[in-house]
């Protein structure tokens, strides 16, 4: 049976992006002696979550992918043979900047990029001010390790970018996230919203026979209370491991690639879709 092991960074970042870097390679190998073979960073990990506020400043924290950033991961990678999913600002030229998650193979190989598609602009969350959005379609990488597919954040919540991306062969959908919940909210909304986020994601997993991994930082940054909660859900949307809210952690789990065929032949839905009736899904509305 195909198993593989997948290392998740939860952690809380600071100001200087140096700092940043630093600690997540050391996060990434401490997932490394854990048995990872693959591990996945969450949503622009190199610096705080700067979208929570409109401030041409900010642009300075891009680079270019590949870039420095890049060139040590894939080192990184290398180095202790392990897959690394990096999500980073990157700068494609002046002016045009994007939310892009760089995949670097066990060997170190700069496999490609994935540039978020779906761009939110939501008090806390003005990310429009910062990222045109994705225009290379979604994408799959083929790793030492498995297929993956990578969507990033906001993408977690439209089941055709999980779809799409199953159906181009992903093994496993990843999804690094910055999400939290505001410093005023009560405790019963936060709970619904976490729920309602959680859920969306295992909604993918059920419906594509696919494992769902969610990486989500953790720690309050201005306004906002990174909620962490990151987990995985199995190809029947099984959570098999769910993070804390509250503390940074590196946890590695064993996930089952070959469920996909049991959970596929017992509740067919790819099977079964009605492919000649979704042409109405191309419109904005139905009116």
């Amino acid at each position: 049976m195909k198993k593989v092991n997948v290392g998740l960074v939860q952690m809380s970042c600071v100001k200087d992006k140096a700092t940043n870097i630093d600690k997540a390679i050391q996060k990434v190998k401490e997932a490394a002696t854990k048995g990872a073979q693959i591990v996945c960073l969450q949503e622009l990990f190199a610096s705080l979550y700067f979208c929570d506020v409109e401030d041409y400043e900010n642009f300075k924290l891009a680079e270019s992918i590949p870039g420095e950033t890049t060139e040590r991961f894939s080192a990184l990678a290398n180095e202790l043979g392990v897959v690394i999913i990096a999500s980073l600002f990157e700068k494609r030229a002046q002016g045009i900047y994007h939310n892009t998650t760089a995949v670097l193979d066990a060997d170190g190989t700069y496999l490609g990029k994935y540039r978020k598609m779906h761009i939110p602009d939501d008090p806390g969350y003005y990310e429009k001010f910062y990222f045109t959005p994705g225009d290379m379609g979604y994408k799959v990488f083929d790793t030492k390790f498995g297929r993956l597919g990578i969507l990033i954040c906001w993408d977690q919540w439209y089941p055709e970018a999980a779809r799409i991306t199953t159906l181009m062969g992903a093994e496993m959908l990843f999804y690094p996230t910055a999400i939290g919940w505001s410093i005023h909210q009560t405790a019963e909304v936060n709970q619904d919203q976490y729920n309602a986020w959680q859920t969306i994601q295992r909604s993918h997993a059920v419906a594509n026979g696919v494992p769902v991994i969610s990486v989500n930082r953790v720690g309050t940054e201005g306004q906002m209370l990174f909620w962490g909660g990151s987990f995985v859900a199995n190809s029947f949307g099984k959570v098999i491991y769910q993070a804390s809210h509250d503390k940074e952690e590196i946890h590695v789990q064993e996930v089952d690639l070959e469920q996909a065929d049991f959970y596929r032949t017992h509740w067919p839905f790819l099977r079964d879709r009605r492919i000649d009736s979704y042409q109405p899904i191309t419109s904005r509305y139905i009116d």
